[in-house]
């Protein structure tokens, strides 16, 4: 993990004249780098930080700050430097410009200017668990966790907690959109918080595609147990269902709710119905992990079978064969240039034009 976490392994020719399998249309994005963590280790989360134009990776191992404009590495977190746990699932920067990482059990680090703070529920955090961050319009930080939502007010370092107020406690996604609504993916579905009223959201209300293939309930769940549970897909060999989990939250640009659920596709809130988008409209894999919109807006899905570019009309797969170094991709943004980088088991790669 230490210096040597990520390795530049291949550049853009190497990329394009060596892996196997890469035939991409001239003048469309491709994969142009890659770095390599390992086989054991993944990719869980990928921060774009404007101010510092760098990239924050967040690893099973620990985290990584990328510099853009060299592609090289500037700082390697691990539990010797200051992280409460190396496994970083969760990335944020808030308004006072430190930067957060959640971490599987070790609660939430903040970081500035070589100093750290780390925080944990006898602070006022809701769990050890921590998955993702947000900003509201206030400039306080939204942190999901595995027992609810902590709001975190930046000015006087305290936590308010959200749980029954939730459709369920265990939170992934966050999202603020143009009207200071707070949005929140959970295992049981999507709630959404205006400041004064809560509504949630599930299956039942048109949250996820619907089952074609006729794939087993998803029994991988943790709610109730407070056990770990991974992001185990099959049972008995075959892919599993549960619409109602929700990995991510988007906000696009025209202030659609993006949903990105476990088999069942990912799902667009219009601000009067869900609609959902799947395997066969176009997406690369029904388990939706991770997403982005780009500059032009199109948008980009990370799938349990690679990742999805969809720019309101045709859809584009990129896939092992063409350079990912694993279809599970847990992570994804985009960053100026209109780059996208990909998380996955086993590194990093970006997705160009050049």
């Amino acid at each position: 993990m230490h210096g040597s976490l990520f390795r530049k392994l291949v550049s853009t020719i190497a990329v394009l004249g060596l892996l196997p399998g890469v035939a991409l249309a001239q003048g469309t994005e491709k994969v142009v780098d890659t770095f390599e963590t390992g086989s054991n280790t993944y990719v869980r989360s990928l921060l774009f930080d404007r101010k510092a134009n760098s990239l924050w990776v967040g690893t099973s191992v620990g985290a990584l700050e990328i510099d853009l404009k060299t592609a090289t590495p500037r700082k390697t977190f691990t539990r010797n430097d200051g992280l409460a746990n190396e496994y970083v699932f969760g990335l944020g920067i808030d308004s006072q410009g430190y930067t957060w990482f959640g971490t599987n059990a070790g609660g939430a680090s903040r970081y500035k200017d070589g100093k750290w703070k780390t925080y944990f529920p006898m602070h006022g955090l809701a769990d050890y668990w921590i998955y993702s961050f947000a900003n509201d319009k206030n400039g306080d930080l939204w942190i999901g966790t595995w027992a609810g939502a902590n709001r975190f007010n930046v000015k006087t370092g305290k936590f308010t907690t959200y749980v029954k107020e939730l459709v369920n406690e265990w939170v992934y996604g966050l999202g603020v959109d143009n009207d200071g609504r707070v949005w929140f993916g959970t295992e049981g579905g999507v709630s959404m918080f205006d400041g004064k009223r809560w509504k949630s959201w599930t299956h039942k209300d048109g949250l996820g595609a619907d089952n074609p293939e006729a794939l087993p309930a998803s029994t991988n769940t943790g709610l109730g147990t407070r056990s770990r549970h991974d992001l185990a897909i099959e049972a008995d060999g075959m892919g599993t269902y549960n619409p109602n989990y929700v990995f991510s939250i988007l906000i696009a640009k025209d202030n659609s709710v993006w949903a990105g659920t476990w088999g069942g596709g990912v799902s667009r809130w219009d601000g009067k119905k869900w609609s959902s988008l799947s395997s066969k409209n176009g997406l690369a894999g029904n388990l939706v992990y991770s997403m982005a919109q780009d500059d032009k807006g199109v948008f980009w899905f990370g799938t349990n079978k690679g990742v999805s570019r969809y720019d309101g009309t045709a859809w584009r797969t990129i896939s092992a064969k063409d350079g990912l170094l694993d279809e599970h991709v847990y992570a994804i943004t985009v960053t100026p240039g209109g780059n996208v980088w990909a998380g996955t088991r086993r590194g990093v790669v970006r997705i160009g034009t050049k």
